[in-house]
């Protein structure tokens, strides 16, 4: 199985493999190459990242009139579905919008998880398909504490950060949300840390950086950009 999800993201892999190797030939730690290319990836998924927070707070502001359909048609599920439709059409919202970037990040993950894995490997770091083993392992590419990439943190302080600034990014897109989903959600983060916490130490950086961007790009969007709430933005005309 874990041969057959290798095969499946080995394009994947193969293109985060040489975005590393890229970094690392300039001299970049490989801690540091992953960070970069996070950056990278962040970079390509704003158009969407900022496309889906705008799909979540129009679904935000729309919820009262959502309420109001259930209420009135609550014994009438197709015309209730059939008024909610009507009412996303209009607003040309698409309910599904907010979940695109999210999925697109699932195969970037898988992929940056098989690339420790081959960088790790016992045979060497793949320095080219003419000489292959030339260059030093993940496990030669961390720095202070976290030197090996392929391995846990042995006092488990990323697993720990990496879970904290997960809730920090999403504290910010849910501070409109419903108090009880969103006491639901803070859970997430730390059911992710039970989950993951036996999990190589390059992942870790990985989500970290990915989360502080994440952070860092939902701030600005939240309140400067498109994710501002329309009477904010009214407001300020």
């Amino acid at each position: 199985m874990l041969e057959f999800f290798q095969n499946l993201f080995s394009p994947v892999t193969s293109i985060l493999g040489a975005v590393l190797l890229f970094f690392y030939s300039y001299g970049v730690p490989w801690w540091l190459s992953i960070v970069f290319l996070t950056i990278i990836v962040r970079a390509v998924l704003f158009p969407l990242t900022a496309k889906q927070i705008r799909s979540m707070r129009a679904m935000q502001e729309l919820k009262p009139e959502i309420d109001r359909i259930r209420d009135e048609h609550r014994d009438d599920p197709q015309r209730m579905q059939q008024e909610m439709m009507r009412l996303y059409r209009e607003r040309n919202l698409n309910p599904l919008g907010s979940c695109l970037p999210v999925l697109l990040q699932v195969p970037v993950f898988i992929g940056i998880f098989y690339v420790i894995l081959e960088f790790g490997g016992s045979a060497g770091m793949i320095g080219g398909t003419d000489q292959p083993g030339t260059q030093p392992t993940f496990t030669q590419g961390g720095v202070l504490w976290f030197t090996d990439l392929t391995a846990r943190d042995p006092y488990f302080i990323l697993p720990v950060l990496s879970s904290v600034t997960m809730l920090l990014s999403m504290e910010i897109t849910t501070r409109n949300v419903e108090p009880k989903q969103r006491w639901l959600m803070r859970f997430l983060p730390f059911a992710f840390l039970v989950i993951t916490w036996t999990f190589p130490v390059g992942l870790f950086v990985y989500w970290i950086a990915n989360n502080l961007i994440t952070m860092t790009q939902n701030y600005v969007i939240y309140n400067f950009g498109s994710g501002r709430s329309t009477s904010t933005s009214e407001a300020e005309k």
